[in-house]
């Protein structure tokens, strides 16, 4: 039996890789010793037929998971290992597994490839759209044991570019922490949590930016921006976490001109050290004064938009021209 397991999304194939290796420890081999990983970019035909012929006298069937077998540079192997399997499929009944982290666009014309897509059970998975990816996000949290709207999961997705490694690691930092606050009661993942406790790879860029505009550079500003509606960043949320920074900005400003340490800016303002040490050094840039000047700009742009009285993208592209 064999199974071909592939693409871009290696959350998802990575999952469905330990449920078939649960699956097999569980129905056939509880002590795991007629299991083999092999790393296909080195392996020779030698090395799998010793995997596939290695047999315990309790266990007549052996798994063997073979990652990335395209990172081969070997076309001699790649060639013999079609006709092998072949050869195999008819007379052997252990489970071979491909596993590959690419979406193998550029072998999809070797035989390897044909063979393997010919199999019974092959699965491509794909990245994620962004509503696929904030769905994902929903279901996570309620397998967690808490709940979350759909609003907040399109937030914490477009984060982290919808990674679903890096969602899935901040899904069970925000649940452990609602949990450790809230011991009776639904327990719900809200903005501000978010917002306290996570750091994401927009958050990132949303610096960049904002240190782009804090520096007058306003081809770089652009261009990041355009960066991020590229890699499918809603751009009311842009606008929206835009606007959040310069109001932070603003109240790391004001902080610091009443002479307030940056220990004590952390814990009045109750900011991640991160953001209060990030924002420290952008301020440097701004009085007061322009600083709310740019506030009360976005947050006309934010209302603008929501209102359907402008076309943000226009907007923004006028502000940044003006900065």
């Amino acid at each position: 039996m064999i199974f071909f397991i592939y693409g871009e999304n290696t959350f998802l194939s990575r999952q469905k890789l330990k449920e078939l290796k649960d699956k097999f420890i569980r129905e056939v081999d509880p002590t795991g010793e007629n299991f083999s990983l092999l790393d296909g970019s080195v392996v020779d035909i030698g090395r799998i037929n010793e995997a596939m012929a290695s047999q315990s006298l309790f266990v007549r069937k052996r798994m063997v998971v073979i990652e990335n077998i395209f990172a081969n540079k070997n076309k001699t192997f790649i060639e013999e290992l079609t006709k092998y399997l072949q050869e195999q499929k008819e007379t052997n009944d252990n489970i071979i597994i491909f596993w590959d982290s690419s979406s193998c666009e550029k072998q999809k014309t070797s035989k390897l490839f044909i063979f393997l897509s010919a199999q019974k059970f092959v699965q491509n998975f794909q990245p994620l759209s962004n509503t696929e990816s904030t769905t994902w996000v929903k279901k996570e949290v309620e397998r967690q044991g808490a709940k979350i709207t759909m609003q907040i999961a399109t937030h914490l997705s477009s984060l982290f570019a919808s990674n679903l490694w890096q969602l899935s690691t901040e899904i069970e930092k925000l649940v452990n922490y609602k949990k450790s606050i809230n011991d009776e009661g639904d327990i719900e993942i809200e903005l501000k949590d978010i917002e306290l406790m996570s750091r994401g790879v927009v958050d990132e860029n949303i610096f960049a930016l904002t240190d782009a505009i804090s520096n007058k550079n306003k081809s770089l500003a652009l261009e990041l921006f355009e960066k991020e509606i590229e890699a499918g960043v809603a751009e009311h949320l842009l606008i929206h976490m835009i606007a959040r920074q310069f109001k932070i900005l603003m109240q790391v400003r004001q902080a610091l001109d009443s002479g307030q340490s940056s220990r004590q800016i952390i814990n009045d303002l109750k900011l991640h050290p991160f953001v209060v040490q990030k924002s420290s050094a952008q301020v440097r840039n701004f009085s007061l004064e322009v600083l709310k000047d740019i506030y009360l700009k976005l947050v006309e742009m934010d209302y603008l938009f929501k209102t359907g009285q402008g076309d943000l993208g226009n907007m923004i592209s006028l502000f940044m021209a003006k900065i």
